[in-house]
């Protein structure tokens, strides 16, 4: 790949972020990304995808030693991430996939839990 994947994926990623403001307004999704793992010497970068309403995270990671997949998990904001992780090609992530992605996870109403 000649392009950078996380820049490739980050692009995508704002892309899915504007139709999805513009398609479903009450998910507002924030996405970050992450470089400074490795700082610390974990071989990854790392992009997140939250909604706040929802309380639910879709976590992204570029490992260097699964070079061309993505690693990908949904999760809750309040919870740290599992060891696994799904894998998909990236060159088979697109702006689409991502919209996928937010828009049946996100859409959801907010779990109510009782503690």
């Amino acid at each position: 790949m000649s392009e950078d994947p996380l820049k490739a994926l980050s692009d995508q990623a704002t892309e899915a972020h504007t139709k999805i403001q513009q398609a479903y307004q009450h998910i507002n999704p924030v996405v970050a990304v992450r470089r400074g793992l490795r700082d610390v010497g974990f071989p990854a970068d790392v992009m997140t995808i939250d909604c706040l309403r929802t309380r639910r995270r879709i976590m992204l990671i570029l490992h260097d030693k699964e070079p061309g997949m993505l690693l990908y998990q949904f999760a809750g904001l309040d919870e740290e991430a599992s060891e696994e992780f799904q894998r998909k090609v990236l060159t088979e992530v697109c702006v689409d996939t991502l919209f996928g992605w937010i828009q049946d996870y996100f859409s959801d109403a907010p779990t109510q839990e009782s503690e």
